[in-house]
């Protein structure tokens, strides 16, 4: 059990929560008791989850024993939490056991999710662990980004590839701007509770969050729910400017996730995409 980041995550999480939208009668009335701080109080929390308010101040303060999963549906609903972040909160609780030095390691990628990965055709895709290290990658995604097999293995990272191409290679699309540096928080945030204390994924947070306000804040905010799809703009040496989505899917299973390059039907975009990916298709 983490009980710093317990005590933040809760923390965070309560002073998002903006007393004007909870029901009728959950919080206190404004007048002599001013607020003083943003989001709810916390014993409008504690009445919400149906505890003392001691309880869970000791909680915040980091100085409460191990909740109890009863205790823990409780705060959920009370904060209104995603399932992403009852997920979150089970594990910094201790209640979900962090993953071994085993499990730790480089996952082998599953055979269907190679063949998968290898008939998506012109869509350009690649394999992520939690790490955000990209692990496998098809002919299409070479010819869109770069040739992750000439890249040293420690750099095949998506995160570390927007530190070191970003503004160069890709940007976000108007009006998307930190998508993606607050997705890559989320990843990271989440895959910390599954691997404390990891020291790989400790350099990597330290060194995205030195590069980009955006992802500080979304790190020190406990943000766990990740942007469902990122809209990209990506300058291709040969074809110039392409607007592109990005989408994520996990494998089930495992913690992999595809991502997925496309355009949008019709567009310049998609059809430059689609002559980019049928001049790199191998010949049959």
């Amino acid at each position: 059990m983490s009980r710093r980041e317990l005590a933040d995550f809760l923390r965070r999480r309560r002073e998002a929560l903006h007393p004007d939208r909870m029901p009728a009668g959950a919080v206190h009335p404004h007048g002599r008791h001013a607020r003083r701080t943003p989001g709810l109080r916390r014993e409008e929390v504690a009445a919400l989850a149906g505890m003392s308010t001691s309880y869970y101040e000791r909680l915040e303060q980091a100085r409460a024993p191990r909740p109890s999963p009863q205790v823990l549906t409780a705060l959920g609903t009370a904060l209104r939490l995603t399932a992403a972040e009852r997920e979150h909160l089970a594990r910094l609780a201790g209640q979900i056991p962090p993953r071994t030095d085993e499990e730790a390691v480089r996952p082998p990628v599953p055979e269907a999710a190679l063949r998968l990965l290898h008939r998506l055709g012109p869509l350009p895709a690649y394999l992520v662990d939690e790490r955000e290290n990209i692990l496998a990658w098809n002919t299409a995604a070479t010819a869109l980004i770069t040739d992750f097999g000439r890249l040293p293995v420690p750099e095949r990272n998506v995160v570390r590839l927007a530190v070191r191409l970003g503004g160069t290679l890709c940007s976000a699309a108007e009006g998307a701007e930190g998508d993606f540096a607050r997705q890559s928080a989320a990843h990271l945030r989440a895959a910390s509770a599954r691997l404390p204390g990891d020291r790989a994924l400790g350099e990597l947070v330290n060194e995205y969050a030195a590069h980009d306000a955006d992802f500080l804040t979304g790190w020190r905010s406990h943000a766990v729910d990740p942007v469902p799809a990122l809209r990209k703009r990506l300058r291709h040496p040969e074809l110039g400017e392409l607007d592109l989505e990005v989408q994520t899917l996990l494998v089930p299973g495992t913690e992999l996730r595809l991502v997925l390059y496309s355009a949008e039907p019709g567009s310049a975009s998609a059809a430059a995409l689609d002559r980019l990916c049928a001049a790199a298709a191998p010949a049959p």
